[in-house]
């Protein structure tokens, strides 16, 4: 049975944030994630949490200047310090907030994005992490939603966590961002789900629910319970409506 978080940057739009907990908790989430958490102290968002009964599964470090542009900072050159005070002050809201692992996003290219330093990033993170106890995740992401956006396929990113080799670095594969990228999607869940420790959803072509576009989800959802997949997955979508009254496609799934 799918395990689904509740993306608190994506639904529930229509209430404050603080009260997105309580509103996922009643639906049947047991788990939520979100964008970024900093705009408020993590003491605040970890009692709302509790409140509601739900864990916190994933969250993305600080991504630099988001107003000018800048999707993330791992892969920057000459940005290295930036990364680290990123990396420390998310790991900071994790070990408050309780919450198992982080995202660390690349960059886009012509904000200076290097492999070598996108390497040398993840080897240092991926150390100070484990000192930390917690893990971190690379997304491919589609170049539509984010243009220039350094990584991009599954390939690339399980060529990347298998180069750095440490044990707590592993792939956040979004359905949606792979499937406008490659396609094939059954295959390449067959293909990567060992290196895959986060998994997330939306409807394909609009980003909506699940249940239209060209991903029959329910196949999908089977087929990883046939692989045994028992990690998350975040459902990161922009309802078309009331967040609630849209999850007709989770009927089954949630105890709806």
């Amino acid at each position: 049975m799918p395990n689904f978080a509740a993306n608190l940057s994506f639904l529930y739009q229509d209430r404050p944030f603080l009260d997105r907990f309580a509103a996922a908790a009643c639906d049947g989430f047991r788990a939520v994630e979100f964008l970024f958490p900093y705009e408020m102290a993590a003491e605040t968002v970890a009692a709302a949490a509790r409140r509601a009964g739900v864990r916190i599964v994933l969250f993305n470090l600080p991504p630099g200047d988001w107003a000018r542009g800048e999707r993330g900072l791992a892969a920057l050159v000459g940005r290295e310090k930036d990364f680290d005070t990123a990396l420390a002050r998310a790991l900071d809201y994790a070990e408050i907030l309780d919450c198992p692992r982080v995202h660390a996003m690349a960059g886009r290219v012509e904000d200076g994005a290097d492999f070598a330093t996108y390497m040398a990033n993840l080897r240092r993170a991926a150390a100070i992490a484990t000192e930390r106890r917690r893990a971190l995740t690379i997304e491919p992401i589609n170049t539509r939603d984010i243009p220039g956006y350094f990584l991009n396929r599954q390939d690339e990113a399980h060529s990347i966590c298998r180069a750095v080799g440490a044990a707590n670095l592993g792939v956040q594969m979004d359905l949606y961002h792979c499937q406008i990228v490659e396609g094939d999607v059954a295959r390449k869940i067959e293909t990567f789900l060992p290196g895959v420790t986060h998994m997330q959803i939306a409807g394909v072509p609009d980003r909506h629910e699940p249940d239209e576009g060209e991903l029959n989800y329910p196949y999908l959802f089977d087929l990883l319970d046939r692989l045994g997949y028992a990690g998350w997955i975040g459902c990161e979508y922009r309802p078309r409506g009331e967040t609630s009254a849209g999850l007709g496609w989770a009927r089954g799934y949630l105890g709806r």
